[in-house]
């Protein structure tokens, strides 16, 4: 699922690239989608490239591909073991909290979780849809389905349950496809994998790790760019404590 700006500036794309062979420049696509900064864009270009409709062409200016149009069915899932997830530097352990309400703005867009029982085998969650760089938040409100889940797997607190879309954290072993479970906060430790809500409006998978002033979201696969954003942009929805994976 694509948000609306996603869409215009895949379709404004498609279009411009089957008339002149010539991606269109930032300040071109920002005029097209009426907004009033290229950060936008530059958002937009890093949601569709993750989610697998495009692909910036190396050493090149202005090189775009369309890989998949609107409509067009998603690539097959890889096959093969999942990448082994990387290993914690040795040293020593200075964890930096960051905190979710970073413009002290209201706690509104909380995602809904359930509470995990004690003495239970196993817990329903909601898996409230699919995640990925540039997923609207209405997208993650659907709590009509249900997922069991091992109560070893989750600790305290609510949780709930989505599905990964794309394959931007492969390398710290979340593939396409997998259900990663999610622990309900608003604050985490620099380098841990959250839920990240950027300008109120699009949630991410990422890790987090405080930039000075700003906040930057890092991929887990060296074909995606990390998001460098103003704190004030960036809420944290939860934080990564378990993963389902069907064979």
């Amino acid at each position: 699922m694509l948000t609306r700006k996603q869409h215009e500036l895949l379709v404004f794309l498609d279009q411009r690239l089957r008339e002149t062979g010539v991606a269109p420049s930032f300040d071109e696509m920002k005029d097209a989608l009426g907004l009033r900064s290229k950060s936008g864009i530059h958002r937009l270009i890093s949601a569709l490239e993750e989610r697998g409709f495009i692909r910036r062409l190396p050493h090149r200016a202005r090189a775009l591909e369309i890989l998949r149009r609107p409509g067009d069915p998603a690539p097959p899932e890889p096959v093969g073991p999942a990448p082994a997830a990387p290993e914690r530097a040795g040293g020593h352990f200075d964890p930096k909290v960051i905190r979710g309400d970073f413009g002290g703005g209201a706690a509104g867009h909380a995602l809904p979780g359930i509470a995990v029982p004690e003495a239970v085998a196993s817990v329903q969650l909601p898996l409230l849809g699919k995640i990925a760089a540039g997923t609207p938040i209405a997208a993650l409100s659907d709590r009509s389905t249900l997922v069991d889940v091992p109560a070893g797997l989750l600790g305290g607190g609510e949780h709930y349950a989505l599905t990964i879309e794309g394959d931007s954290m492969i390398d710290a072993g979340i593939l396409d496809g997998d259900t990663v479970l999610i622990r309900a906060c608003d604050s985490a430790e620099s380098g841990t994998i959250v839920v990240a809500l950027v300008d109120q409006e699009e949630a991410t998978l990422k890790r987090l790790r405080r930039k000075g002033h700003s906040i930057a979201l890092e991929p887990a696969n060296p074909a995606y760019r990390t998001q460098v954003l103003p704190a004030d942009r960036v809420r944290v929805q939860g934080r990564l404590v378990g993963l389902l994976r069907r064979y």
